[in-house]
């Protein structure tokens, strides 16, 4: 190791620290690396806890030497992503981003989604966060211009398709159109996803009119339709300023040994999204190199950065991140701290709702928050565990019962519960919680054994640690009021669930509801208490409701699609996993239906045919 040591040069390039197994410990940048790998072993160096135990457990070093310090970036994010060193600070985010792309590069062009951005000369807008906005907006740009969905070729001319026959492609295929109106119709396009709605509402009233005085009036009431529809959504729109154009804005939050990401995604002057990120272990780092790290691991998973990055603070290494990012954009990226206008505001925004993220997780992480709760009800200890109870139905249909579950400061995602409702006839919500609560202590609790007995028995050790499998959380919350707690608590009795407190958490105002209490219990809006409270109340709703749009919107797609040969339970989960809805699965087009596992292109083609059959025999009943 010291050998190793004396010998390291003075040259940009990677390190790597590995402990006695041979597993990497640490994956870093230099731009001189015998000055920066020596550092960490020199008595005087000053590091916190954790990196102290680091240097302590490397008993192997290995660099790279690079031409520069780009490449030694560029080597270092691909390492990270690679290994997934435990010592660095890592972006846990595993998901990819879409994109529109438009084709104006082919002969024909079409839209399309595509998760890669290449350098092909076609337009790409995004990326769009959440996914959502983005399968609104190309479902809105095909109901509008029905632009074709294919991938058959537009220079052959062939017999038009269903598409064509149910008034969802303009057919260019078969020569219904021309080149000429086509790439006009595309060029529109091309606005609307660019943001200039204000110029492209001008140019269809300026052609609206022409048609009119050329007596071409359905032709013109299309294009009044179309005006409308456009005036519409642009009023939807999060409109920020136009003159930003394309830009990230990046604000950073810390509290202790956490730090929390808000990145906000501006294009066209348009806020087209958000994303959150919470980094654990960073005591001991400057903001500086939080940005760094943050801005290498987002943009090293293929995304396509604006052209200007706005950061609360400057990254470290600013010049070398922008010159990697202008690499694969393609056009200069810039990295700025901005210090006034709209910019800096905007960063601000940023910083704030980085900032609402950390108090969030630090309300539920709070001691004092479980203290006040203890003492509000009389406990005897602080409840180290909470679950709560949830109903959501709309007149008794598809409904569903929700259960969540708290503890040490964070939801345990592992414990959550959801059941359908089907042994409960009718609205009737006081037997469907009791049914809620009676299938989930049979869940939790092996088939309804009492409270204690069932965690005697399921105790086990795993590496040295005691885990119980089925307890129950100490404290229970009910959504709902007195009814709804006292059907719940004659459940918990049944089950000789002594054990456990129960209350009810009615909203409108929020109160609490105690079985031995007539009075309720107002919750103060100021407390951490009441804050943790209404959080975990907040979280069992929405995955209750999460569950029942889940049914809603799988009942109305398999009533759909009930014709169609091949396509069995597996294949309907596979569409609605990877679209989210009906409506994003009509604005798909065949080839993107196809290229799902189990599909192909005359499967694919029958899923649109038969959903846009719906669409229109309720249009016609209407």
């Amino acid at each position: 190791m010291m050998e190793k040591l004396a010998h390291i040069p003075a040259k940009p390039g990677v390190y790597l620290f590995r402990d006695d197994r041979g597993s990497i410990l640490y994956v870093g940048k230099a731009k001189v690396l015998k000055n920066r790998v020596r550092s960490y072993f020199q008595k005087s160096t000053g590091f916190d806890e954790r990196k102290a135990a680091m240097v302590r457990s490397v008993a192997d070093l290995e660099f790279t030497v690079t031409g520069n310090e780009l490449e030694a970036l560029i080597l270092e994010a691909s390492l990270i992503k690679q290994y997934k060193p435990r010592y660095n600070i890592l972006l846990r985010d595993d998901k990819s981003y879409p994109y529109l792309k438009l084709t104006i590069n082919e002969h024909w062009p079409r839209l399309e989604v595509v998760r890669k951005v290449q350098n092909d000369k076609a337009r790409y807008f995004g990326p769009y966060v959440p996914a959502g906005a983005m399968w609104e907006t190309l479902a809105f740009i095909r109901n509008q211009y029905h632009i074709p969905n294919c991938r058959y070729s537009l220079d052959t001319r062939i017999r038009p398709c269903i598409q064509y026959q149910i008034k969802k492609c303009i057919g260019p295929c078969s020569g219904e159109i021309d080149r000429d109106t086509y790439l006009q119709m595309i060029r529109e396009v091309e606005m609307l996803l660019e943001g200039k709605n204000r110029k492209l509402i001008a140019s269809l009233e300026k052609k609206m009119e022409g048609l009119s005085e050329e007596m071409r009036y359905e032709e013109a009431a299309i294009v009044r339709d179309r005006i409308r529809a456009i005036q519409s959504i642009s009023e939807s729109q999060k409109m920020v300023s136009p003159e930003l154009g394309d830009a990230d804005f990046i604000g950073l939050a810390r509290h202790g040994g956490t730090a929390a990401f808000r990145l906000l995604f501006v294009r066209n002057g348009v806020m087209i999204g958000s994303r959150d990120f919470v980094l654990k272990n960073t005591a001991g780092e400057t903001d500086a190199y939080l940005l760094r790290n943050f801005i290498e691991q987002f943009y090293a998973k293929e995304i396509f950065s604006a052209p200007a990055i706005y950061c609360s603070s400057v990254p470290e290494d600013a010049g070398v991140l922008a010159e990697w990012l202008t690499g694969m954009r393609g056009s200069r990226v810039r990295i700025i701290k901005p210090s006034r206008g709209i910019r800096k505001k905007l960063v601000n925004m940023a910083v704030e709702n980085a900032e609402e993220v950390m108090k969030s997780r630090n309300i539920a992480a709070s001691p004092d928050a479980v203290a006040e709760i203890a003492a509000v009800l009389g406990m005897e200890k602080a409840p180290e565990s909470i679950g709560a109870f949830d109903i959501s139905n709309i007149a008794g249909t598809s409904a569903v019962g929700a259960f969540v579950w708290w503890e040490h400061g964070g939801f345990a995602k592992s414990r959550y519960r959801h059941v359908k409702m089907d042994a409960v006839r009718g609205p009737d919500d006081y037997a469907m919680m009791k049914e809620m609560v009676r299938r989930t202590v049979k869940s939790l609790g092996e088939d309804g054994e009492g409270h204690e007995a069932a965690e005697e028995r399921q105790k086990e050790k795993a590496d040295g640690i005691v885990r119980l499998k089925s307890a129950l959380p100490d404290l229970v919350i009910i959504d709902g009021g007195r009814e709804h707690l006292k059907v719940a608590i004659e459940v918990l009795r049944e089950q000789n669930l002594t054990g456990v407190t129960a209350v009810g958490l009615a909203k409108d105002p929020d109160r609490l509801f105690r079985e031995d209490h007539e009075e309720p219990i107002a919750l103060d809006d100021s407390r951490p208490s009441s804050l943790l409270l209404r959080k975990i109340r907040d979280e069992v709703h929405r995955f209750a409701i999460r569950y029942h749009r889940k049914l809603r919107t799988r009942k109305a797609f398999d009533s759909a699609l009930d014709s169609i040969y091949g396509l069995g339970k597996k294949r309907r989960f596979a569409l609605l996993d990877r679209f989210g809805s009906i409506e994003a699965i009509k604005a798909a087009s065949v080839q993107e239906i196809a290229a799902l596992k189990g599909f192909n292109e005359t499967l694919a083609r029958e899923v649109v045919a038969a959903l846009n059959k719906q669409k229109h025999g309720k249009e016609d009943r209407g």
